[in-house]
Protein backbone atom coordinates (compact mmCIF):
# COMPACT_ATOMS: atom_id res chain seq x y z
CA UNK A 1 0.00 0.00 0.00
CA UNK A 2 2.82 2.53 1.14
CA UNK A 3 4.82 1.94 -2.34
CA UNK A 4 1.68 2.36 -4.44
CA UNK A 5 0.53 5.58 -2.51
CA UNK A 6 4.54 6.35 -3.45
CA UNK A 7 4.31 5.89 -6.82
CA UNK A 8 0.89 7.67 -6.99
CA UNK A 9 2.12 10.99 -5.44
CA UNK A 10 5.34 10.92 -7.80
CA UNK A 11 3.17 10.54 -10.71
CA UNK A 12 0.97 13.12 -9.95
CA UNK A 13 3.47 15.39 -8.87
CA UNK A 14 4.85 14.65 -12.48
CA UNK A 15 1.85 15.46 -14.63
CA UNK A 16 1.28 18.80 -11.99
CA UNK A 17 4.85 20.28 -12.89
CA UNK A 18 4.19 19.53 -16.96
CA UNK A 19 0.80 21.11 -16.59
CA UNK A 20 2.02 23.97 -14.53
CA UNK A 21 4.47 24.66 -17.29
CA UNK A 22 2.13 24.07 -20.11
CA UNK A 23 -0.27 26.48 -18.53
CA UNK A 24 2.38 29.14 -18.92
CA UNK A 25 3.52 28.43 -23.01
CA UNK A 26 0.23 28.19 -23.39
CA UNK A 27 -1.11 31.51 -22.17
CA UNK A 28 -2.19 34.15 -24.50
CA UNK A 29 -2.21 37.98 -22.66
CA UNK A 30 -5.38 39.36 -23.76
CA UNK A 31 -5.45 42.58 -21.56
CA UNK A 32 -5.25 44.67 -24.45
CA UNK A 33 -1.62 45.65 -22.88
CA UNK A 34 1.23 45.38 -24.80
CA UNK A 35 4.00 45.11 -21.18
CA UNK A 36 1.57 42.17 -20.61
CA UNK A 37 3.41 38.77 -20.43
CA UNK A 38 3.71 35.44 -18.57
CA UNK A 39 7.33 35.09 -20.26
CA UNK A 40 10.25 35.28 -18.53
CA UNK A 41 11.83 39.31 -18.33
CA UNK A 42 14.05 40.60 -20.76
CA UNK A 43 16.60 43.24 -19.60
CA UNK A 44 18.38 45.82 -21.29
CA UNK A 45 21.21 47.80 -20.00
CA UNK A 46 22.03 48.78 -16.52
CA UNK A 47 21.10 52.53 -15.16
CA UNK A 48 22.04 54.40 -12.69
CA UNK A 49 19.99 54.38 -9.97
CA UNK A 50 18.64 58.23 -8.62
CA UNK A 51 18.28 56.52 -5.17
CA UNK A 52 21.61 56.20 -4.69
CA UNK A 53 23.37 57.59 -1.89
CA UNK A 54 25.72 59.15 -4.40
CA UNK A 55 23.10 60.34 -6.76
CA UNK A 56 20.74 61.49 -4.62
CA UNK A 57 23.65 64.01 -2.77
CA UNK A 58 24.66 65.41 -6.03
CA UNK A 59 20.51 66.12 -6.57
CA UNK A 60 20.22 68.01 -3.11
CA UNK A 61 22.92 70.37 -3.70
CA UNK A 62 21.95 70.85 -7.27
CA UNK A 63 18.39 72.28 -6.12
CA UNK A 64 18.42 72.51 -2.28
CA UNK A 65 19.54 76.42 -0.47
CA UNK A 66 19.67 74.08 2.99
CA UNK A 67 21.83 71.05 1.20
CA UNK A 68 24.88 72.10 3.51
CA UNK A 69 22.39 72.11 6.41
CA UNK A 70 21.61 68.88 5.45
CA UNK A 71 25.30 67.97 5.73
CA UNK A 72 25.90 64.30 3.62
CA UNK A 73 23.20 62.02 3.28
CA UNK A 74 23.76 58.72 5.13
CA UNK A 75 22.08 55.60 3.67
CA UNK A 76 18.09 54.29 5.05
CA UNK A 77 18.58 51.08 3.07
CA UNK A 78 20.73 48.91 1.18
CA UNK A 79 19.91 47.28 -2.12
CA UNK A 80 21.23 43.86 -1.71
CA UNK A 81 20.92 40.55 -3.47
CA UNK A 82 20.15 36.77 -1.61
CA UNK A 83 21.47 33.79 -3.44
CA UNK A 84 19.90 31.14 -1.02
CA UNK A 85 20.62 27.58 -1.79
CA UNK A 86 17.56 25.76 -0.67
CA UNK A 87 13.62 25.93 0.68
CA UNK A 88 15.13 26.64 4.50
CA UNK A 89 17.12 29.51 2.88
CA UNK A 90 14.14 30.58 0.91
CA UNK A 91 12.00 30.52 4.36
CA UNK A 92 14.54 32.19 5.93
CA UNK A 93 14.28 35.40 3.96
CA UNK A 94 10.47 35.08 3.85
CA UNK A 95 10.19 34.86 7.48
CA UNK A 96 12.11 38.37 7.78
CA UNK A 97 9.41 40.23 5.93
CA UNK A 98 11.45 40.62 2.86
CA UNK A 99 9.72 41.50 -0.47
CA UNK A 100 12.17 39.63 -2.68
CA UNK A 101 12.40 40.24 -6.40
CA UNK A 102 14.01 37.65 -8.83
CA UNK A 103 15.27 40.34 -10.92
CA UNK A 104 17.51 43.23 -10.65
CA UNK A 105 16.22 46.52 -10.44
CA UNK A 106 18.90 48.97 -11.36
CA UNK A 107 18.38 47.28 -15.19
CA UNK A 108 15.76 48.78 -18.10
CA UNK A 109 13.11 46.19 -18.64
CA UNK A 110 12.85 45.49 -22.76
CA UNK A 111 9.79 43.25 -22.18
CA UNK A 112 7.98 42.24 -19.05
CA UNK A 113 7.07 39.24 -17.77
CA UNK A 114 6.11 37.69 -14.62
CA UNK A 115 9.56 35.86 -13.85
CA UNK A 116 13.41 35.98 -14.67
CA UNK A 117 16.48 33.48 -14.12
CA UNK A 118 20.13 34.55 -14.18
CA UNK A 119 21.83 32.90 -16.73
CA UNK A 120 24.64 32.34 -14.84
CA UNK A 121 22.19 30.61 -12.03
CA UNK A 122 22.09 26.79 -13.43
CA UNK A 123 18.48 25.68 -14.50
CA UNK A 124 16.67 24.12 -11.50
CA UNK A 125 18.58 25.94 -8.81
CA UNK A 126 17.04 29.19 -6.99
CA UNK A 127 18.52 32.55 -9.20
CA UNK A 128 19.57 35.56 -7.22
CA UNK A 129 16.79 37.38 -4.73
CA UNK A 130 16.97 41.34 -5.14
CA UNK A 131 15.57 42.83 -2.32
CA UNK A 132 15.81 46.32 -0.50
CA UNK A 133 16.74 46.25 3.62
CA UNK A 134 17.22 49.01 5.71
CA UNK A 135 20.73 49.65 7.26
CA UNK A 136 19.79 48.17 10.78
CA UNK A 137 18.59 44.71 8.74
CA UNK A 138 20.51 41.74 10.09
CA UNK A 139 21.56 39.37 7.94
CA UNK A 140 20.12 35.75 8.41
CA UNK A 141 23.27 33.30 9.15
CA UNK A 142 24.43 31.09 6.18
CA UNK A 143 22.48 33.12 3.38
CA UNK A 144 24.50 34.60 0.66
CA UNK A 145 24.59 38.12 0.24
CA UNK A 146 25.82 40.93 -1.98
CA UNK A 147 25.15 44.52 -1.03
CA UNK A 148 25.07 45.74 -4.50
CA UNK A 149 24.76 49.70 -3.18
CA UNK A 150 23.73 52.15 -0.32
CA UNK A 151 20.38 54.24 -0.96
CA UNK A 152 19.02 56.97 0.47
CA UNK A 153 15.12 57.15 0.26
CA UNK A 154 13.81 60.38 1.84
CA UNK A 155 10.56 58.31 2.91
CA UNK A 156 12.21 56.05 5.35
CA UNK A 157 14.44 59.05 6.65
CA UNK A 158 12.00 60.87 9.99
CA UNK A 159 14.31 63.70 9.45
CA UNK A 160 12.98 64.03 6.25
CA UNK A 161 9.26 65.09 8.38
CA UNK A 162 10.48 68.97 9.44
CA UNK A 163 13.61 69.99 7.25
CA UNK A 164 11.91 72.15 4.96
CA UNK A 165 13.22 70.10 1.79
CA UNK A 166 11.28 69.63 -0.99
CA UNK A 167 12.16 65.75 -1.10
CA UNK A 168 10.04 65.55 -4.58
CA UNK A 169 11.87 68.28 -5.89
CA UNK A 170 15.77 66.24 -5.21
CA UNK A 171 14.10 62.98 -6.57
CA UNK A 172 12.81 64.24 -9.60
CA UNK A 173 16.54 66.24 -10.23
CA UNK A 174 17.92 63.13 -9.41
CA UNK A 175 16.13 60.82 -11.72
CA UNK A 176 17.21 63.58 -14.35
CA UNK A 177 21.17 63.47 -13.36
CA UNK A 178 21.30 60.09 -13.86
CA UNK A 179 19.78 59.87 -17.37
CA UNK A 180 16.20 58.93 -16.16
CA UNK A 181 14.36 61.61 -16.97
CA UNK A 182 12.24 59.61 -19.33
CA UNK A 183 11.12 57.52 -16.73
CA UNK A 184 9.86 60.77 -15.07
CA UNK A 185 5.30 61.10 -14.86
CA UNK A 186 3.99 64.47 -16.62
CA UNK A 187 3.49 66.24 -13.40
CA UNK A 188 6.31 69.09 -11.69
CA UNK A 189 4.34 69.16 -8.70
CA UNK A 190 4.60 67.48 -5.26
CA UNK A 191 5.05 63.54 -6.00
CA UNK A 192 2.11 61.30 -5.53
CA UNK A 193 1.08 58.13 -3.53
CA UNK A 194 -0.63 55.78 -6.04
CA UNK A 195 -3.79 55.09 -5.41
CA UNK A 196 -6.34 52.87 -7.36
CA UNK A 197 -9.11 50.21 -7.92
CA UNK A 198 -8.32 46.28 -9.09
CA UNK A 199 -12.05 45.52 -10.25
CA UNK A 200 -13.21 42.21 -12.23
CA UNK A 201 -16.86 41.79 -13.96
CA UNK A 202 -18.84 39.10 -12.34
CA UNK A 203 -21.88 38.92 -14.68
CA UNK A 204 -24.20 36.62 -12.15
CA UNK A 205 -23.47 38.58 -9.38
CA UNK A 206 -23.56 42.24 -10.58
CA UNK A 207 -24.01 44.70 -13.30
CA UNK A 208 -21.37 46.83 -12.37
CA UNK A 209 -17.22 45.31 -11.72
CA UNK A 210 -16.33 43.83 -8.43
CA UNK A 211 -13.80 44.37 -6.58
CA UNK A 212 -10.89 41.81 -6.23
CA UNK A 213 -10.47 41.43 -2.56
CA UNK A 214 -7.37 42.05 -0.16
CA UNK A 215 -5.23 40.90 -2.89
CA UNK A 216 -1.65 42.29 -2.73
CA UNK A 217 -0.68 45.31 -4.83
CA UNK A 218 3.06 46.17 -5.55
CA UNK A 219 5.07 49.01 -7.10
CA UNK A 220 8.78 50.13 -7.60
CA UNK A 221 10.63 52.23 -9.12
CA UNK A 222 14.20 51.34 -9.18
CA UNK A 223 14.74 50.39 -5.06
CA UNK A 224 12.03 52.46 -4.18
CA UNK A 225 8.68 50.14 -3.11
CA UNK A 226 5.56 50.19 -2.02
CA UNK A 227 3.02 47.71 -1.34
CA UNK A 228 -1.07 47.60 0.29
CA UNK A 229 -3.28 45.10 -0.25
CA UNK A 230 -6.89 45.79 -1.71
CA UNK A 231 -10.06 46.68 0.55
CA UNK A 232 -13.25 45.00 -0.09
CA UNK A 233 -14.41 46.90 -3.15
CA UNK A 234 -10.88 46.27 -5.05
CA UNK A 235 -8.93 49.81 -4.03
CA UNK A 236 -5.64 50.36 -2.62
CA UNK A 237 -3.49 53.52 -1.67
CA UNK A 238 0.07 53.11 -1.44
CA UNK A 239 1.91 54.24 1.88
CA UNK A 240 4.81 56.21 -0.39
CA UNK A 241 4.83 58.72 -3.23
CA UNK A 242 6.73 58.42 -6.54
CA UNK A 243 8.05 60.96 -9.27
CA UNK A 244 8.34 58.63 -12.15
CA UNK A 245 6.72 56.19 -13.68
CA UNK A 246 6.30 53.02 -12.14
CA UNK A 247 5.97 49.07 -12.35
CA UNK A 248 2.63 47.76 -11.16
CA UNK A 249 2.16 43.78 -10.61
CA UNK A 250 -0.55 42.36 -8.69
CA UNK A 251 0.88 39.51 -6.03
CA UNK A 252 -1.47 37.25 -5.35
CA UNK A 253 -1.19 36.74 -1.70
CA UNK A 254 -4.20 37.54 0.35
CA UNK A 255 -4.35 39.56 3.07
CA UNK A 256 -7.01 36.47 4.85
CA UNK A 257 -3.59 34.92 4.57
CA UNK A 258 -3.01 32.15 1.66
CA UNK A 259 -1.52 32.24 -1.59
CA UNK A 260 -2.02 31.43 -4.94
CA UNK A 261 0.71 29.52 -7.16
CA UNK A 262 4.71 29.68 -7.16
CA UNK A 263 6.75 31.37 -10.08
CA UNK A 264 9.05 28.63 -11.29
CA UNK A 265 11.51 28.00 -8.16
CA UNK A 266 10.28 28.65 -4.56
CA UNK A 267 8.34 31.61 -5.11
CA UNK A 268 5.38 31.38 -2.65
CA UNK A 269 2.44 33.52 -4.77
CA UNK A 270 1.95 33.90 -8.47
CA UNK A 271 2.62 37.53 -9.92
CA UNK A 272 0.48 39.39 -12.87
CA UNK A 273 2.49 42.06 -13.94
CA UNK A 274 1.15 45.03 -15.25
CA UNK A 275 4.08 47.11 -16.68
CA UNK A 276 4.64 50.54 -16.55
CA UNK A 277 1.84 53.57 -15.43
CA UNK A 278 1.50 56.48 -13.84
CA UNK A 279 2.55 57.57 -10.19
CA UNK A 280 -0.89 58.56 -9.22
CA UNK A 281 -2.22 55.38 -9.42
CA UNK A 282 -2.69 52.45 -11.64
CA UNK A 283 -6.60 50.83 -12.59
CA UNK A 284 -7.71 48.05 -14.13
CA UNK A 285 -10.81 46.02 -14.59
CA UNK A 286 -10.63 42.01 -15.50
CA UNK A 287 -12.93 40.33 -17.46
CA UNK A 288 -13.56 36.75 -19.15
CA UNK A 289 -11.64 38.00 -22.26
CA UNK A 290 -8.65 39.17 -20.28
CA UNK A 291 -5.46 37.31 -19.89
CA UNK A 292 -6.68 33.48 -18.41
CA UNK A 293 -3.93 33.28 -15.96
CA UNK A 294 -4.99 37.13 -14.45
CA UNK A 295 -8.75 36.42 -14.75
CA UNK A 296 -8.49 32.83 -12.66
CA UNK A 297 -6.15 34.06 -10.52
CA UNK A 298 -8.66 37.08 -9.62
CA UNK A 299 -11.99 34.66 -9.00
CA UNK A 300 -10.49 32.34 -6.67
CA UNK A 301 -8.79 35.10 -4.85
CA UNK A 302 -12.17 36.42 -4.30
CA UNK A 303 -13.96 32.97 -3.51
CA UNK A 304 -11.04 32.48 -1.26
CA UNK A 305 -11.62 36.10 0.50
CA UNK A 306 -15.26 35.29 0.52
CA UNK A 307 -14.92 32.13 2.30
CA UNK A 308 -12.57 33.52 4.91
CA UNK A 309 -14.91 36.40 5.50
CA UNK A 310 -17.72 33.78 6.13
CA UNK A 311 -15.84 31.30 8.41
CA UNK A 312 -14.77 34.97 10.54
CA UNK A 313 -18.56 36.11 10.28
CA UNK A 314 -20.10 33.26 11.62
CA UNK A 315 -17.86 31.33 14.23
CA UNK A 316 -18.09 27.44 14.26
CA UNK A 317 -20.41 27.68 11.22
CA UNK A 318 -17.11 26.79 8.78
CA UNK A 319 -13.82 25.79 9.89
CA UNK A 320 -11.14 28.27 9.21
CA UNK A 321 -8.52 27.57 6.36
CA UNK A 322 -4.64 26.63 7.59
CA UNK A 323 -2.05 29.07 7.99
CA UNK A 324 -0.49 29.76 4.61
CA UNK A 325 -2.67 27.59 2.52
CA UNK A 326 -0.69 27.35 -1.13
CA UNK A 327 -3.17 26.75 -4.43
CA UNK A 328 -1.97 25.47 -7.84
CA UNK A 329 -4.22 26.64 -10.45
CA UNK A 330 -4.30 24.51 -13.65
CA UNK A 331 -5.66 24.74 -17.17
CA UNK A 332 -5.72 21.42 -18.46
CA UNK A 333 -7.45 19.21 -15.58
CA UNK A 334 -10.74 19.59 -14.09
CA UNK A 335 -10.07 17.81 -10.74
CA UNK A 336 -9.73 20.07 -7.40
CA UNK A 337 -6.96 17.72 -5.36
CA UNK A 338 -6.34 18.65 -1.68
CA UNK A 339 -3.50 17.28 -1.24
CA UNK A 340 -2.57 19.90 1.55
CA UNK A 341 1.65 18.65 1.22
CA UNK A 342 2.58 22.16 2.59
CA UNK A 343 0.84 21.64 5.30
CA UNK A 344 2.52 18.45 5.88
CA UNK A 345 0.17 15.76 5.10
CA UNK A 346 1.90 13.04 2.73
CA UNK A 347 5.69 13.94 3.39
CA UNK A 348 4.82 14.02 7.20
CA UNK A 349 2.24 11.03 7.29
CA UNK A 350 3.84 8.52 4.75
CA UNK A 351 7.06 6.13 6.41
CA UNK A 352 8.09 5.19 3.32
CA UNK A 353 8.06 8.64 1.42
CA UNK A 354 9.46 10.47 5.07
CA UNK A 355 12.13 7.42 4.70
CA UNK A 356 12.65 8.06 0.90
CA UNK A 357 13.58 11.95 1.14
CA UNK A 358 15.15 12.01 4.34
CA UNK A 359 16.27 15.18 4.96
CA UNK A 360 14.42 16.58 1.73
CA UNK A 361 11.49 16.45 3.34
CA UNK A 362 11.14 20.36 4.68
CA UNK A 363 12.32 21.46 1.48
CA UNK A 364 9.49 19.08 -0.10
CA UNK A 365 7.21 20.50 2.02
CA UNK A 366 7.84 24.08 1.81
CA UNK A 367 7.61 23.82 -2.47
CA UNK A 368 4.21 21.62 -2.43
CA UNK A 369 1.17 22.57 -2.60
CA UNK A 370 -1.97 22.20 -0.43
CA UNK A 371 -4.63 22.43 -2.98
CA UNK A 372 -4.18 21.69 -6.70
CA UNK A 373 -7.24 23.40 -8.68
CA UNK A 374 -7.93 22.62 -12.32
CA UNK A 375 -10.33 24.64 -14.36
CA UNK A 376 -10.46 22.59 -17.65
CA UNK A 377 -14.09 23.50 -18.73
CA UNK A 378 -14.70 26.25 -16.29
CA UNK A 379 -14.79 29.51 -18.30
CA UNK A 380 -17.23 32.14 -16.92
CA UNK A 381 -16.55 33.89 -13.28
CA UNK A 382 -19.44 32.00 -11.70
CA UNK A 383 -18.02 28.31 -12.77
CA UNK A 384 -14.55 28.93 -11.18
CA UNK A 385 -15.47 30.70 -8.27
CA UNK A 386 -17.98 27.28 -7.70
CA UNK A 387 -14.66 25.31 -7.93
CA UNK A 388 -12.84 27.48 -5.31
CA UNK A 389 -15.26 27.33 -3.01
CA UNK A 390 -15.23 23.38 -2.63
CA UNK A 391 -11.37 23.91 -2.74
CA UNK A 392 -11.75 26.61 0.30
CA UNK A 393 -14.40 24.06 2.17
CA UNK A 394 -12.06 21.17 1.66
CA UNK A 395 -8.91 23.26 3.16
CA UNK A 396 -11.14 24.39 6.03
CA UNK A 397 -12.73 20.51 6.66
CA UNK A 398 -8.83 19.61 7.10
CA UNK A 399 -8.34 22.22 9.73
CA UNK A 400 -10.98 20.17 11.87
CA UNK A 401 -10.19 16.63 11.38
CA UNK A 402 -6.38 17.05 10.88
CA UNK A 403 -3.19 15.25 8.91
CA UNK A 404 -3.56 11.35 9.67
CA UNK A 405 -7.00 12.00 9.05
CA UNK A 406 -6.13 13.97 5.70
CA UNK A 407 -3.85 11.68 4.82
CA UNK A 408 -6.15 8.33 4.17
CA UNK A 409 -8.20 10.61 2.03
CA UNK A 410 -5.10 12.11 0.05
CA UNK A 411 -4.17 8.50 -0.38
CA UNK A 412 -7.03 7.50 -1.72
CA UNK A 413 -8.12 10.18 -3.85
CA UNK A 414 -4.37 9.95 -5.18
CA UNK A 415 -4.20 6.26 -5.82
CA UNK A 416 -7.71 6.72 -7.90
CA UNK A 417 -6.49 9.24 -9.95
CA UNK A 418 -3.25 7.69 -10.97
CA UNK A 419 -5.24 4.28 -11.39
CA UNK A 420 -7.94 6.31 -13.96
CA UNK A 421 -5.08 7.77 -15.98
CA UNK A 422 -5.75 11.34 -14.31
CA UNK A 423 -9.07 11.46 -14.90
CA UNK A 424 -10.67 10.93 -12.15
CA UNK A 425 -10.25 10.87 -7.59
CA UNK A 426 -13.68 9.90 -6.86
CA UNK A 427 -12.61 6.34 -7.40
CA UNK A 428 -14.84 3.48 -6.42
CA UNK A 429 -16.79 3.10 -2.90
CA UNK A 430 -14.65 -0.45 -2.67
CA UNK A 431 -12.14 0.11 -2.69
CA UNK A 432 -10.01 0.99 0.67
CA UNK A 433 -10.15 4.03 2.36
CA UNK A 434 -13.39 5.26 0.40
CA UNK A 435 -15.22 6.24 3.44
CA UNK A 436 -12.94 9.20 4.08
CA UNK A 437 -13.36 10.32 0.41
CA UNK A 438 -17.39 9.66 0.68
CA UNK A 439 -17.23 12.39 4.32
CA UNK A 440 -15.23 14.46 2.77
CA UNK A 441 -16.56 15.02 -0.41
CA UNK A 442 -20.38 14.71 0.54
CA UNK A 443 -19.43 17.86 2.96
CA UNK A 444 -16.93 19.80 0.39
CA UNK A 445 -19.82 19.69 -2.21
CA UNK A 446 -22.43 20.54 0.30
CA UNK A 447 -20.83 23.53 1.79
CA UNK A 448 -19.96 24.69 -2.39
CA UNK A 449 -23.69 24.36 -2.72
CA UNK A 450 -24.37 26.67 0.43
CA UNK A 451 -22.12 28.88 -0.23
CA UNK A 452 -22.85 29.40 -4.50
CA UNK A 453 -26.35 30.30 -3.31
CA UNK A 454 -25.32 32.80 -0.56
CA UNK A 455 -23.63 34.22 -3.20
CA UNK A 456 -25.71 33.44 -6.13
CA UNK A 457 -29.36 33.77 -4.40
CA UNK A 458 -30.97 34.14 -7.81
CA UNK A 459 -28.97 30.06 -9.42
CA UNK A 460 -30.08 27.12 -9.31
CA UNK A 461 -27.00 25.33 -10.01
CA UNK A 462 -26.41 22.38 -8.33
CA UNK A 463 -23.29 20.53 -7.57
CA UNK A 464 -22.02 16.98 -6.76
CA UNK A 465 -25.02 15.41 -7.24
CA UNK A 466 -23.91 12.80 -9.81
CA UNK A 467 -21.27 10.14 -7.68
CA UNK A 468 -21.47 7.64 -5.51
CA UNK A 469 -21.51 9.83 -2.39
CA UNK A 470 -24.63 11.83 -1.79
CA UNK A 471 -24.23 15.62 -0.89
CA UNK A 472 -28.03 15.30 -1.00
CA UNK A 473 -27.80 14.21 2.07
CA UNK A 474 -27.03 17.13 3.93
CA UNK A 475 -28.86 19.15 1.20
CA UNK A 476 -32.15 17.63 2.33
CA UNK A 477 -31.80 18.21 6.50
CA UNK A 478 -30.56 21.63 5.63
CA UNK A 479 -33.95 22.46 3.71
CA UNK A 480 -35.63 20.92 7.32
CA UNK A 481 -33.58 23.03 9.65
CA UNK A 482 -30.11 21.01 10.01
CA UNK A 483 -27.98 23.96 8.44
CA UNK A 484 -24.20 24.68 8.02
CA UNK A 485 -24.17 26.01 11.30
CA UNK A 486 -24.90 22.40 12.91
CA UNK A 487 -23.61 20.07 10.74
CA UNK A 488 -20.27 21.66 9.94
CA UNK A 489 -18.85 21.65 14.11
CA UNK A 490 -19.40 17.83 13.69
CA UNK A 491 -17.23 17.17 10.92
CA UNK A 492 -14.07 16.89 13.28
CA UNK A 493 -11.68 13.17 12.79
CA UNK A 494 -13.50 10.50 14.73
CA UNK A 495 -16.37 10.98 11.65
CA UNK A 496 -14.63 8.60 9.65
CA UNK A 497 -17.46 7.18 7.56
CA UNK A 498 -21.27 8.13 7.20
CA UNK A 499 -22.29 6.03 9.69
CA UNK A 500 -20.49 7.68 12.59
CA UNK A 501 -21.76 11.14 11.25
CA UNK A 502 -25.43 9.96 11.21
CA UNK A 503 -24.74 8.49 14.87
CA UNK A 504 -23.22 11.44 15.91
CA UNK A 505 -25.96 13.78 14.60
CA UNK A 506 -28.53 11.87 15.98
CA UNK A 507 -26.53 12.71 19.20
CA UNK A 508 -26.76 16.09 18.87
CA UNK A 509 -29.86 16.87 17.00
CA UNK A 510 -32.65 13.92 18.85
CA UNK A 511 -35.00 16.54 18.09
CA UNK A 512 -34.06 16.20 14.07
CA UNK A 513 -33.97 12.52 14.47
CA UNK A 514 -37.23 11.99 11.84
CA UNK A 515 -35.06 14.09 9.79
CA UNK A 516 -31.96 12.69 9.62
CA UNK A 517 -32.82 9.45 9.58
CA UNK A 518 -35.04 9.87 6.58
CA UNK A 519 -32.17 12.00 4.67
CA UNK A 520 -30.31 8.83 5.04
CA UNK A 521 -32.70 6.74 4.07
CA UNK A 522 -33.27 8.29 1.10
CA UNK A 523 -30.02 8.48 -0.12
CA UNK A 524 -29.24 4.60 0.85
CA UNK A 525 -26.21 3.14 -0.97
Amino acid sequence: MKNRLFTSILAAAALCACNHAEADRQDNPALRDEGFSHDMIVLGEQLQDPYSVVNMTKALHAVSPYAAEKGPLGATDYYVRFLPTDGEQMKLLEDKGLLLMDHPLDYRIVREGDWYHDPEVPEGEITWQYAVVPVDFVFPAGVRYEKLDECYIADNDPATRSDGIDWAAVERESYRLTGNADMLGTRAGETAAPAGRISIVDPDFSEEPVGVKGVKVSCNSFVKFASAFTDEDGCYKMNKSFSGNIRYRLVFQNAKGFCQGMNLILVPASVSTFGKHSSEGFSTTVDHTSDRNLFIRCVVNNAGYDYCAESAAAKGELAAVPKDLRIWNFRSIDQCLSVMMHQGVVVETTDALTGLLGQYAPLVKIIMPDVLLGHSGSESYSEIYADAMHAFAEAGHYSLVGKEWWGKFVGFALNAFVSSSFSNIYGSIDDADSSYCEVAETFAFYCQNILFRRHYPESSAVFGTSFWFFPQIFMYMDERGIGLDRIAPLMTSEVVDMEVLKFKLLSYYPQYKNTINEAFIRYDK
